[in-house]
Formats: structure tokens, sequence, C-alpha cells
């Protein structure tokens, strides 16, 4: 009974606090005067690191067990990997947008992991045979701290793809505008310094551009290759536990598909990434491919609930 309050107590503190990182965000997003607010911001997602910590560390204890046994479990151990993404930049004091993707993601996974769907998921049963194994922890936390990286990487691709595809609709206009100019018009705005000004306005907007795309492929890759490290680990250790368990390392049943095929799109990204000919634009098209088969694999396979992996249907346990 205590256990599963101190659980309810931490789960909501930790959404709680979330959701008010969120808006702060927007609140940074809209009005430029308070971006001092990004410190009680960073504040929060310590805070929310510790409380799902508290939450794991709790469950830990009265089942026995490593929390990461069923969809509900695991939904929070991906939100714990989202913080701690977050956690290792901030103590590094490097870039501060990591937020704008880490925050959101632990608010979207907390909030279906304590919605009405997942409720009877909160109070778990003894393990299924299949699960009662050291690989258990190995094997699911590899695996799903490989989700959290390779999710975090992939939504870095898709805001460079975002501010790329702005950035060409920009210059599109920008072109229609300097070709409605007459040779007249442009000469008579030069002399008012109009135009220099506006130049030298557009240029640096560029140049703070091509900084943040730089930024945001740097980061991805660095998180990418991270992410795509642990997944390796948990198929290869999940191989070995599936030799134990079934008789057979791979045995090509729909979990082990999809996780085959996250791993191939990744491997084909980290290769473009070493191949001077590919631009960051075309690895990050990759990555976000990626970001879709992930979460084929990981809740695609859970609907169907067929495999051998079939205990990681949505109504019953998840890896």
């Amino acid at each position: 009974m205590i256990f599963s309050t101190l659980e309810h107590i931490l789960t909501h503190i930790s959404f709680s606090v979330v959701s008010i990182v969120i808006l702060i965000h927007l609140i940074i997003l809209l009005v430029d005067e308070f971006i001092e607010l990004y410190d009680s911001s960073e504040k929060g997602m310590i805070i929310s690191f510790f409380c799902i910590t508290g939450l794991l560390i709790t469950r830990w204890i009265y089942l026995k067990h490593l929390p990461i046994s069923d969809l509900y479990e695991s939904l929070i151990f991906l939100s714990w990997g989202f913080s701690i993404i977050h956690m290792v930049p901030y103590f590094k004091k490097h870039q501060k947008f990591l937020g704008v993707i880490t925050a959101p993601s632990t608010f979207f996974t907390q909030s279906f992991a304590t919605s009405g769907f997942l409720i009877d998921m909160h109070q778990s049963e003894i393990l299924v045979p299949a699960l009662q194994s050291q690989w258990l922890m190995m094997h699911v936390s590899m695996m799903i701290l490989g989700y959290a990286a390779l999710l975090c990487g992939s939504l870095f691709s898709v805001a460079l793809l975002v501010i790329q595809f702005r950035k060409v609709i920009i210059e599109k206009r920008k072109k229609k505008l300097k070709d409605s100019f007459s040779f007249r018009e442009i000469q008579y705005m030069t002399e008012g310094g109009i135009f220099f000004k506006n130049l030298s306005f557009f240029s640096f907007r560029n140049f703070y551009r091509f900084q943040l795309i730089q930024q945001l492929d740097n980061w991805s890759y660095r998180i990418l290759s991270i992410g795509f490290l642990f997944l390796t680990i948990g198929i290869l250790s999940g191989a070995v536990w599936a030799n134990e368990t079934w008789g057979s390392y791979w045995n090509w049943d729909p979990k082990e598909t999809w996780a085959f095929i996250t791993w191939v799109i990744f491997a084909i990204y980290l290769h473009t990434r070493t191949n001077k000919n590919f631009k960051s634009f075309n690895s990050a098209i990759v990555a976000s491919i990626g970001f879709l088969i992930i979460w084929l694999c990981y809740f695609g396979v859970n609907l169907l609930g067929i495999g051998l992996h079939s205990y990681g249907s949505f109504t019953l346990t998840s890896n």
C-alpha cells in the first residue's frame, strides 16, 4: 500500500512538473522577454528525472524485478531515457535547445503511460515464464534506451528538414522579390541605405540558420550513434536470450523482423555520414524514416499481438 501510494505521488509530480516545463518553453517561444525562465525549465526537468527515477526504484523494490515487463513500465522507462538524454548536455553546459525535443517527448510518453488505456497495467502481476530470466534487464533496458536515443536523434533530423524546407521557401520568395524590383528602384533603395540594411539583416538570419542546422546535425549524429550502439547490444543480448528460451538465436517473428529493419535503417544513416558525397539533408531523411520505423517496431507489433513476442501485446506485457 505504501509503495503504491508513493508511486502514485511520484507519477503525478513528474507529470505535473513536465507539463509546467512545456508551458515555460511555449512562453519563451512566444515572448522573448521571458528567456530568463529557461533556468526554471531546466530545474523542472531535473525534478522530473529524480521523480521518474524514484518511481522506477519504488516499483522495482515491491515487484522484485526491473520495471520493464509491460507496456506501462516500458513507457515510463522510455520517458526516463528521454530525461537522461536531457540531463547529460545540461551538466556539460551545451546547447539549450535540446529541451525543446526531450521535454515534449517525456511529456507525451508519460501522458500515454498514465492514460486510461493502460490503467490495468499499473498493477503488474507475476512475470510470465518467458520473462523470468536475468536477460530481461539486459535486453529490454538496452532496447528501450536505444529507442529513446534514436527517437530524440531522429526528431533533431526532422527539425533540420523543416528548417531546410523553410529556407528553400524563403529563398524563393526573396528571389521573386528581387526580380520584382527594377534597377532604378534598387538604386534608389541603395542610396537611402535601406537595401543594405535589409541585406545585412538577411545575411545575419542566414548565418544563424546555418549555425542552427549545423548544431542540429551534430546533435542528431551524436545521439543516433549512441542509440544505435544500445540497439545493437539489445538485439545481440535478445538473440542469446532467445537461444536459451526457444533454442534458436533468431526466429524472424514480427518483433525481431522490425527490430532488424530499424537496425538496418540507422546503419544506413551512419553509413551516409561516412560518405562525403552525401549531405546532412540526405542523412536527415534516412533518420526521419527511422523515426516512423521505431514506432512501428515499438507499438505496431504490440497492436498485432502475434509471434513469439505475443506477450508484448497491449493486454499483457511489452518489450
